[in-house]
């Protein structure tokens, strides 16, 4: 074990370096690894292989109290302290209010401990200079994380388990023992006589990863005494077909994806595309939308129903359904919910309404002044509009005459005429001759702003003042 342990870590810097030169030296290795140590058979297991394999100067320890199990996790402090001490290896210790964080967060225990943890890890790497974090994550652990992720539904990203070295966070994170089972570390803390401490928590099913461990595990033991070293090869073959499909994907995004956005999506040729389904979830995976949504979406683009106008959100996107198209927003950029249904517009000035902000100008008629405006920009007659007005948001049913003709024709025709989408249909301002808010409900209304007037309110030879509103 101590041979294998020696040559991972070797390919581990290769691969950090991104060369394969490197020339390691079992006394001094040129660069340090930070572990991330508990205190538990694991942790201590990976310390003692670092220390027998390139000595106290290769690595520094970090170890965290939580605060959770009082006398225990003090006693865990302990034994970290001690052996550090009595081997020379520099340590690093920090205490965490964890209840206290996850009140806070609005989070669980576990994922306080989490954050917390790695965020001082990622920390202390930057501010010490360590070439990486290495943690104690084995061949058990995998399992366990294969099995968690077949029960969330993660798609095929979620069958890869964890990997050797992962180099897309703030620092490279490293598992040196993933490949070794949890009795092979057992077996080699015991013969070399490693001191560690036992997480009683760890023989609770509260955590569903420790109901895995303790309840599920066994039954799989009676069925293949083996099944962690198989789970772990059929992980190999789950990543080396996850990556397959990976590449098939985004040699499809090219065609299905509208204009340079990863956010807009043609449905028509998304579902002209073979294996549409999981390409769709492979697009919709990094914004965080659930399996629910997910079978919806599906439902939806299977069936005969209308398409355009439907909503689906996750925690940060929202996901606006069109006629041909799938749209996804942040929800920080869409228009805010605004606490009054309407804004009632009194006189000239700069206003915001609806996650938009439009300008209003009261300016003298000229015989020279042209009619004809930038985009944008719309002119009334002030006599026929006049303050107060009101603008609020479309509702259906809404109408106007537009400009130069005599028919009436509804807002939803328009925003048809003029290729809107959900995203424009709602942020869309519709201005209301009244002076008092509670007439706003009527929809005859006398603009779409920035679009189109009601021919009632257009500039005549007789007008005199011009009401101008100009989208900003």
């Amino acid at each position: 074990m101590l041979r294998r342990f020696a040559q991972k870590i070797e390919d581990m810097r290769r691969l950090i370096d991104g060369s394969a030169s490197i020339v390691i030296s079992r006394n001094l290795p040129p660069h340090r690894f930070l572990l991330a140590v508990s205190g538990g058979m694991d942790s201590m297991c990976m310390a003692d292989l670092f220390l027998q394999s390139f000595g106290a100067d290769s690595f520094s320890i970090a170890h965290c109290n939580f605060s959770l199990r009082g006398e225990e996790s003090d006693g865990d402090e302990l034994l970290v302290r001690h052996w550090s001490e009595q081997n020379g290896v520099e340590l690093f210790v920090k205490r965490f209010d964890t209840v206290a964080y996850a009140r806070e967060k609005g989070i669980s225990i576990e994922m306080a401990a989490r954050d917390l943890r790695y965020g001082w890890f990622f920390e202390l790497c930057k501010e010490q200079g360590f070439a990486a974090l290495s943690v104690a994550h084995n061949a058990n652990d995998n399992a366990e994380t294969l099995l968690l992720n077949l029960l969330r539904g993660t798609g095929l990203k979620g069958l890869h388990g964890m990997s050797d070295i992962s180099d897309t966070l703030p620092v490279a994170v490293c598992r040196p023992l993933l490949e070794f089972t949890r009795k092979q570390i057992e077996g080699y803390v015991l013969a070399h006589r490693v001191p560690y401490r036992h997480d009683s928590s760890n023989f609770e099913s509260d955590y569903k990863r420790n109901r895995i461990r303790n309840e599920v595990f066994p039954i799989f033991e009676k069925i293949n005494p083996s099944f962690v070293r198989t789970l772990n090869r059929e992980i190999g073959y789950f990543s080396e077909a996850g990556a397959i499909v990976e590449d098939w994907c985004r040699t499809q995004l090219p065609d299905v994806l509208v204009g340079n956005t990863d956010v807009v999506i043609s449905t028509t040729k998304l579902l002209a595309t073979r294996h549409w389904r999981y390409l769709l979830y492979y697009i919709l995976e990094p914004y965080g939308f659930s399996s629910q949504v997910l079978s919806s979406l599906e439902e939806l683009l299977d069936s005969d129903r209308t398409m355009s106008g439907k909503r689906f959100e996750s925690q940060d996107y929202i996901l606006l359904t069109g006629s041909d198209y799938l749209q996804i927003i942040p929800k920080e950029c869409m228009p805010p919910v605004d606490a009054d249904p309407v804004m009632v517009v009194r006189g000239k000035g700069t206003y915001n309404f609806n996650g938009r902000r439009f300008q209003v100008e009261i300016i003298d008629r000229t015989p020279d002044m042209p009619l004809r405006q930038p985009q944008g920009t719309l002119i009334f007659d002030a006599d026929s509009l006049r303050f107060p007005f009101v603008c609020r948001r479309w509702r259906q049913g809404d109408w106007l005459v537009p400009l130069g003709m005599k028919g009436k024709k509804k807002i939803s025709d328009l925003f048809t005429d003029l290729k809107y989408g959900t995203l424009d249909k709602e942020s869309a301002i519709i201005a209301v001759d009244t002076r008092t808010p509670e007439l706003a409900e009527q929809q005859h209304v006398a603009a779409l702003l920035g679009t189109r007037i009601d021919d009632r309110y257009k500039v005549t030879p007789s007008t005199r003042s011009i009401l101008r509103i100009t989208m900003l």
